[in-house]
């Protein structure tokens, strides 16, 4: 394997006809997964986004660019995605596909029963590893930081508002899908994650997704996993974008809302004795601008990169 497809595709409303909507489409992309080249692995999950829509995300996952491209290309998929219904009706619908080369990603997990993401397209995982648990071991674990400072290109065309709009990509965009599974915790363990830890999270994911921008964050949604019938489940995962690697790095290290979600946690660690079965895990990007490819439909101007015209 040389490469991943990480597709987030998307709808967004604010009315019951747009809910019904949004559901028969991800239905409609449910059943296209099952198409040929479709996706390994795909999950789906809902966010209320910073304007107040109600958000779907149906991420999905392919082992190599060329199968996402023919399933995309494909005759069925293209003809529902192009349809004038797709601008017209009462919820917007977008697409962020990230295409990261092997030696840009990097996904790291707490225990090694319950594969989240990308990790879904390796048959298993690694043994515990050292670089971990210090500032800086993000970047280690990315295998082209040790030839290459992943520093972001900086200025790029704005897109133009309208209904359908395409958007490029930045040079070493920086993505995170960092999250977390508490169906496991009980008793105490569950009360300190939903009274302490949880409330902290979704405050950092507010502030990057309402004021990002100042700290070099393009986009933030925090989301919550649904099952088939679009009910909640007890797993949670945040999905950011940033101008490059060193202003997530930043963030992380420095930033008074993701101290406050470190303190927290350790906090809670202490208290258990570090005997927790509260499940983590993310994956971490660095892609290169060609390997990138954003769509956005009928959507409201502050959607994903939207917010950059």
């Amino acid at each position: 394997m040389k490469q991943v497809v990480m597709a987030y595709f998307g709808v967004q409303y604010r009315s019951a006809l747009g809910r019904q909507a949004a559901r028969e489409g991800l239905a409609f992309l449910r059943h296209a997964a099952t198409l040929a080249d479709g996706p390994r692995h795909h999950d789906l999950a809902f966010a209320i986004d910073e304007a107040g829509y109600d958000t779907l995300v149906w991420a999905a996952y392919w082992t190599d660019p060329a199968s996402f491209e023919r399933w995309q290309r494909g005759e069925e998929l293209s003809r529902w995605w192009n349809s004038a219904d797709r601008l017209e009706g009462p919820c917007g619908w977008f697409y962020e596909v990230a295409m990261p080369e092997v030696e840009r990603f990097e996904t790291l997990f707490s225990t090694v029963d319950r594969p989240e993401g990308v990790a879904h397209l390796a048959p298993s995982m690694s043994g515990a590893i050292r670089e971990h648990a210090y500032w800086g071991s993000m970047r280690d674990r990315l295998p082209a930081s040790q030839f290459d400072a992943l520093r972001g290109s900086g200025a790029r065309a704005l897109p133009v508002p309208g209904r359908r709009v395409r958007l490029g990509g930045f040079e070493n965009l920086a993505l995170i899908r960092s999250g977390q599974d508490w169906s496991d915790t009980k008793g105490q363990e569950r009360r300190l994650y939903l009274q302490q830890i949880e409330p902290q999270l979704r405050e950092g994911m507010d502030f990057l997704r309402d004021g990002g921008a100042d700290v070099g964050c393009l986009s933030n949604r925090y989301l919550v996993h649904v099952d088939e019938d679009f009910a909640p489940v007890e797993r949670s995962y945040g999905l950011s974008m940033w101008r490059d690697l060193g202003h997530m790095e930043r963030w992380a290290e420095s930033h008074p809302t993701h101290a406050e979600i470190f303190g927290a946690f350790m906090q809670t660690v202490q208290k258990l004795e570090f005997q927790l079965d509260l499940r983590l895990y993310h994956e971490v990007s660095v892609v290169s601008a060609a390997c990138q490819s954003f769509e956005y439909l009928n959507c409201h101007p502050k959607t994903g990169l939207l917010r950059l015209a």
